[in-house]
């Protein structure tokens, strides 16, 4: 990023110098603690980026290569999670599962490549969602998983059977790859209402989901998943993050008012110097 020029032309003589001091001091004290802190990534950070990588491999049609990486990430994985954090039993199944549907994925010599990606992108969500203390990146998803299920409600409400079972499986899809995610950030009792809700939706078909009873549990389903999605999106900025943004806002701001203010001074002064050799 180049500097404007009218910063280039104050740092001369004195004002320079402390206008260099002043940024020396914004960058050694909020820039690089930043910049050093993104460097230094946990055990389960560095998994994190192992299962992104995976993902891309297989995005990539590189098959054995995201064979190689979820295999080094099976090594790797129990000493993590003994070092990093204790993990629960279920947390422990939940990436278990979800890393051996994506080996499968990757190994098959047959498989769609729409399943291999939904089955490594299950896999990889699931990882972030353990690493990540905020904002995971199964929240992403809200716009597709909502839309797929608000499209089969609507044709659910117009009675177009062939329809819904279309969007319905879409939005099974979409729910069966954020599901382990969800398992490990929200309450177990709110998965298990939603499970219910969508079970219950599931085993009308293809009968009773046109009747008051099948809509009413389409409106219930729809706003239990809208909670898990808004709870998630609830204080999800990290406070003290916010206070060094603003904090460093501020002082560049500030040297940056400086800078002009000493530049319109030295304008105003010289435009004064020109004025009395003229008169002279």
């Amino acid at each position: 990023m180049s500097i404007p020029a009218y910063i280039t032309s104050s740092m001369q003589g004195g004002t320079g110098m402390k206008v260099k001091w002043m940024l020396t001091i914004v960058f050694a004290f909020f820039i690089m603690p930043i910049a050093t802190a993104a460097e230094q990534l946990s055990p389960l950070e560095r998994l994190d980026e192992i299962s992104d990588e995976a993902l891309q491999m297989v995005k990539s049609q590189r098959y054995d290569d995201a064979k190689t990486i979820l295999n080094y990430f099976s090594n790797e994985f129990p000493q993590v999670s003994q070092k990093d954090r204790p993990l629960t039993m279920d947390e422990l199944r939940i990436i278990t599962i979800s890393h051996d549907e994506a080996l499968e994925a990757a190994a098959s010599p047959s498989m769609k490549y729409e399943d291999r990606m939904n089955k490594v992108t299950k896999f990889r969500l699931a990882v972030d969602a353990l690493a990540s203390g905020r904002h995971p990146l199964w929240v992403e998803m809200e716009k597709q998983v909502m839309g797929a299920f608000q499209q089969a409600k609507s044709a659910a409400f117009q009675k177009d059977a062939v329809s819904f079972h279309d969007h319905f499986n879409r939005f099974l899809s979409l729910y069966d790859v954020v599901y382990p995610s969800m398992k490990i950030d929200i309450p177990a009792e709110d998965i298990q209402r939603l499970d219910a809700r969508i079970d219950a939706i599931d085993h009308s078909l293809p009968k009773d989901i046109f009747d008051s009873k099948g809509k009413q549990e389409l409106e219930t389903a729809q706003m239990d998943l809208e909670n898990i999605f808004s709870k998630m999106d609830e204080d999800q900025a990290d406070p003290s993050i916010w206070w060094v943004i603003i904090s460093t806002g501020s002082i560049i701001t500030m040297t940056l008012s400086y800078v002009g203010w000493r530049k319109y001074k030295g304008d105003k002064e010289e435009r004064k110097n020109r004025s009395r050799e003229h008169k002279n």
